[in-house]
């Protein structure tokens, strides 16, 4: 900001995304821009394929043969169902990377890190250090807080007014993390305490019917 200045980082880009690469112009010229511009692509290109296989792998593994199917399903099948969620999470992220052109990157993965804390940091707290903990409060928990976020950055300004142009947002606070999180852990809590005796019933059929089923053999 002090050496290149405000003025020539936003005549580029008005997110501030150039701000590195024209810093490195400004200090050592076309072949340190250069330099960095192939740094920055590299780094890019891993997180995005990162990414793209870690989330192609948890829907057709995690979603699709464990919970869809129930553990019934061959490799071809998982393979068939990885490729598609590859090629859809790919069309996804396109989207969205035109829908939020010209924002801030460093905000906008602020907003990424939101959504999983809400989603999976209170659920993984109170799982490990929380004996109560039931696995319907925590399954309400990843959900609900992570939906709760998701409708509140649709609510906020960065969607209401910088993306859709309304003049004012419904929620005012760019990031609603601050919100979320406190209300993701109080959804577990409350959830586990209310089902505390279905999971404990529930527990206790599956281990008379293993028992039995062992005793039958």
């Amino acid at each position: 900001m002090v050496l290149v200045g405000p003025e020539a980082i936003k005549a580029i880009d008005k997110g501030g995304n150039m701000a590195a690469p024209l810093l490195a112009e400004f200090l050592g010229g076309r072949p340190f821009l250069g330099f960095i511009a192939a740094v920055a692509f590299a780094t890019i290109l891993a997180v995005v394929a990162g990414l793209t296989l870690s989330g192609a792998a948890a829907l057709s593994h995690d979603l699709w043969v464990s919970v869809w199917r129930k553990g019934d399903a061959n490799a071809r099948e998982q393979l068939r169902v990885a490729k598609i969620a590859t090629v859809a999470l790919g069309i996804v992220a396109v989207l969205l990377g035109i829908t939020f052109k010209g924002q801030n990157v460093a905000f906008m993965v602020s907003l990424a890190f939101a959504i999983a804390a809400s989603g999976n940091f209170p659920a993984l707290v109170l799982a490990i250090f929380w004996r109560r903990a039931t696995t319907s409060g925590l399954v309400a928990s990843m959900v609900l807080g992570t939906l709760l976020t998701l409708t509140l950055i649709g609510l906020s300004p960065t969607i209401q007014v910088d993306i859709l142009k309304h003049g004012t947002a419904w929620f005012p606070l760019k990031n609603p993390a601050i919100i979320t999180i406190p209300l993701s852990f109080l959804i577990g809590i409350i959830g586990s305490l209310l089902t505390a005796e279905t999971d404990a019933a529930r527990t206790a059929r599956h281990l008379g019917r293993d028992e039995a089923m062992h005793w039958g053999q």
